[in-house]
Formats: structure tokens, sequence, C-alpha cells
């Protein structure tokens, strides 16, 4: 991944790891984007002085923090819109009507920038890969044309709003190389500042071979007859996810359609949010072991 740019989480300036990771350039400073928001305010006091500079909406409005940008260093969503249509590029929300209509596979897609509560990040493709390009991740994180659906689902069930990006991306070094070869990822990264995978970070730099395949078939082994002995039956914990995929596609309020995908058959009672992430998540731990490069 050499030649793959990701600028990694300083501060809370996600929003501009996020453009500058989907344009894998330093395209975007702080100072940029805080001059775009300062544009936007000014446009929208305008907009509320022409209802009477004495007006009480005017004073309440004038009394707000900025809606675009605060001290933390997070962007708002028309900031980022605006900082991207400067190469021409526009944003389609990915559970909207007008964009489902299109029943367009995400694997034919060039890019998407995902946000929960005040953070952003890119999924973007190059070459003929996919790559998630997250500022709070140790590097780049490569995801398998199947894992993409199942990963975007995935971040949908957990609040994520999800922007695919349209348009033509600047040529970048990245996406030449990656056009006539393919690159395997034997370790994943982890999030910045974990100290739990070390050990098998540094094993694995040491080298991969016949011997730590066998390693991680043991251990998967000992993990599904963990998960054997609890009450919650792996096949329904599928159906679960598969529900949860199905939901997630449609049009809808998501809450609703990750409600619908906790009521399991054969549950007497309904799972709590975080009980059903937590068997979703555990779920997606063994799919990415077995099946992502």
């Amino acid at each position: 991944f050499s030649h793959l740019q990701e600028y990694t989480q300083e501060g809370s300036l996600c929003a501009q790891h996020c453009l500058n990771n989907l344009l894998q350039g330093e395209y975007f400073t702080p100072v940029d984007l805080s001059s775009i928001a300062h544009q936007l305010d000014e446009e929208e006091r305008m907009r509320m002085a022409e209802g009477g500079m004495a007006s009480e909406e005017y004073r309440t409005f004038l009394q707000q923090p900025s809606g675009n940008m605060d001290d933390s260093g997070f962007f708002s969503i028309q900031v980022i819109s605006n900082a991207l249509s400067v190469w021409g590029l526009e944003l389609m929300l990915f559970n909207s009507r007008e964009y489902q209509s299109l029943m367009i596979n995400p694997i034919n897609e060039k890019a998407f920038i995902c946000n929960y509560k005040e953070h952003w990040f890119t999924i973007r493709k190059l070459g003929q890969q996919w790559f998630n390009l997250n500022s709070l991740l140790t590097g780049p994180e490569l995801i398998s044309d199947t894992y993409l659906a199942l990963f975007l689902a995935q971040l949908q069930q957990e609040g994520y709003s999800i922007f695919v990006i349209r348009g033509n991306l600047p040529e970048c070094e990245a996406e030449q190389i990656l056009r006539i070869m393919r690159v395997q990822q034997q370790q994943r990264p982890r999030l910045i500042g974990e100290d739990e995978a070390q050990t098998t970070l540094t094993q694995t730099e040491m080298g991969f071979g016949v011997e730590d395949e066998v390693v991680d078939e043991d251990e998967e082994l000992k993990r599904a007859l963990a998960l054997s002995r609890q009450d919650i039956d792996v096949e329904d914990e599928e159906a679960d996810l598969r529900r949860a995929i199905q939901l997630s596609m449609q049009v809808g309020n998501v809450r609703s359609g990750s409600q619908e995908a906790g009521s399991t058959g054969g549950q007497k009672e309904m799972l709590t949010a975080e009980e059903l992430r937590k068997r979703r998540q555990a779920y997606f731990d063994r799919y990415v072991q077995l099946h992502v490069c």
C-alpha cells in the first residue's frame, strides 16, 4: 500500500482527512474548510436578515453557534459538499429514494463518505479494489467486493449516514498502480492507540506462512465451539444479518429496520440495540476472517 495515501487522525479534523483521503492528496487544509464554513454562515445570516434584523428569529440566530463548524474542528456536510463542488463532485445520500431507484450495485461506484456524529471517513475504489480509508485506523483496510455491501449495511445499522460520490475523481498515483496490479492484506489495520493486537501484529510482520494459517484455523475453531455453547444460534445470527442488510437497502427508517432485524425466530424477548450490535459484530468478525483477503 506504499503508494496509497491515508491521512490519519490529528485532533478532530476528520472532515479534512476524509476529503484528502478521498482525493488522495493534500488538497484541503483546516483554513480552507474554515473559510467555506464562514462563507456559509454569512449566507445563512443574510437570508435570516431578510426577515428583519430586529426580529426575534434574527437575534436568536446571531446568538447560536455556527452550524457549519465548531471549535473541535468538526465541519458539516454542507462544508464538505461545497469543498467537493470545486472538483465537480456531488454527494447523493446512499439510502435516499432517488439513489435507491437507480438500483446500482455498490461495487460499481467510485467512493463513499460516511458520517456518524462528529466523525467522517472515506471508502474508495482504487484500481479494482476497495479500501476503507478511516483516519482512525493505523493504515488502509482492504475490503473485498463481497464484503463491501455487508460493510455498508453494517454502518447503516450503526447509525452512519453514507453518501455516494458522483463525478470524476482526480487522477492519483495509487489509482495508476492498482489498475495493473492487485494487493493482498495479511493483517488488518488496528484502531490508532489500540495495543491489544500488538503481539499478533509483530508476529505477522515477521512472516506469514502455513503455520500461521493453522493457528488461525485453530483459534477460529475454538471461537466457534465457544459460541456453540451460548444461547445464540449462529444460523439465527446470520438470518438476523441478512434481514438487516435487506432492510438497510430499503427506503425507510433505519432505526425501525434495526428493531425488526433484532427480532429472531424462537426468541421470547426483543434484543436490545446493544445486544444486537454485539451479535452482528461477532458475525462480521468471523466473516472477515474467513472471506476477506
